[in-house]
């Protein structure tokens, strides 16, 4: 493998993006060197690519490498590693998943065991493409991993297309379900079956969900999203009308409505709609939408009267990545995993972005070689 370290970098949206090179980073003392196999885009790069939000006024003239959704393998150790967080044994060549972000540790949140709320998570994101370590994304070849991130050594029967959303997606959705409390016997509905869609169907059965009711406009994802787990699908081209989908919601739930509902679109404007189908003491997960600058209407008089409640979910700790790679192992054979993603490589990007953006793949997948 030639230690050329390609990055696709991006420079402003409705810009293509170039492909430039940059040196390998070395590996420093407790960090590692990875070699990235494979990433994805995530919906939060489709939010910067498009110029949701604030993002409409960002230009990074210098360009930025993107990218996080990723898994790779383990090219250079430094001094002092020499197992995973588990405390298996790492070496060189070994297939792993590592968390994006870096948790500081020692802030208020942190102490509190709440990292996945760390404010100080994505420093390491700054500085200039010529100081070390260069490429700070995953839409590059190689990418260096601080000490503070957890990684863990992925098993033989976890595909890399597989695994390659653990780091998001799927370890989002796990730690999202878990702050709204979903168990045995609950209700849930799932809005938009894109990669964090069909993994919510998956992880809400797995939690116990009595039922879970995915929503989409797209015959295909709602297709996975029953091979996934969901029980009930709703198709908008088909039921365009909110109050008739509410209905229907509240029709396959004995009239209660849903006790969770998860907003995996990434658009603010199905909010409202989703907050109508809860039941009493229902709980609504935000995930999707992961830029500022847009609102939704909110009867907040409706939440109290109701005991409902909203939460968001951002990021996850390291639990719940492993989490995420064992449920991976132990349902490889069951659930159709390797079906998420669709290949790419890195020089069609610009493809990749506008294919996925326009709903014709879920999850697209840069191969790296």
């Amino acid at each position: 493998m030639s230690e050329t370290n390609r990055a696709a970098l991006f420079f402003e949206p409705g810009q293509p993006f170039e492909i430039r090179e940059f040196p390998v980073p070395e590996p420093r003392d407790g960090g590692i060197t990875l070699r990235i196999t494979r990433t994805n885009i995530c919906g939060s790069e489709l939010h910067i690519w498009r110029g949701d939000g604030r993002f409409g006024r960002v230009k990074t003239p210098q360009g930025r490498i993107m990218g996080h959704e990723a898994t790779g393998i383990v090219h250079a150790l430094g001094d002092g590693v020499h197992t995973d967080w588990k405390g298996a044994p790492l070496a060189e060549g070994d297939r792993v998943a590592f968390q994006y972000f870096d948790p500081c540790g020692t802030c208020r949140n942190c102490t509190r065991s709440m990292s996945e709320a760390c404010p100080n998570s994505f420093a390491f994101a700054a500085g200039g493409l010529d100081e070390w370590p260069y490429t700070r994304g995953t839409f590059c070849d190689y990418r260096y991993l601080r000490p503070g991130q957890a990684i863990f050594k992925v098993p033989d029967n976890v595909t890399d297309t597989m695994v390659v959303s653990a780091n998001c997606a799927l370890a989002q959705v796990i730690k999202g379900l878990d702050r709204v409390e979903v168990t045995l016997g609950d209700r849930v509905v799932i809005q938009g079956c894109g990669g964090l869609g069909v993994y919510a169907c998956a992880i809400a059965k797995e939690r116990g969900a009595e039922t879970v009711i995915a929503i989409d406009a797209i015959p295909e994802r709602l297709a996975l999203a029953r091979a996934m787990g969901a029980d009930e699908t709703i198709n908008i081209a088909e039921v365009p009308d909110t109050k008739e989908r509410i209905g229907i919601v509240k029709a396959l739930t004995d009239g209660h409505g849903a006790d969770v509902v998860a907003e995996l679109v990434g658009s603010a404007d199905v909010i409202n709609e989703g907050l109508r189908m809860l039941a009493w003491g229902g709980r609504y997960l935000e995930i999707g939408v992961f830029f500022t600058g847009t609102t939704f209407a909110c009867d907040p008089g409706g939440l109290t009267a109701r005991n409902q409640r909203i939460e968001a979910v951002g990021s996850y700790d390291a639990a719940s990545l492993e989490r995420a790679v064992s449920f991976l192992s132990r349902r490889s054979d069951d659930l159709p995993l390797d079906e998420v993603v669709v290949d790419y490589a890195l020089e069609d990007i610009d493809q990749a972005f506008i294919d996925q953006d326009a709903g014709r793949v879920r999850r697209t997948s840069l191969v790296m070689t």
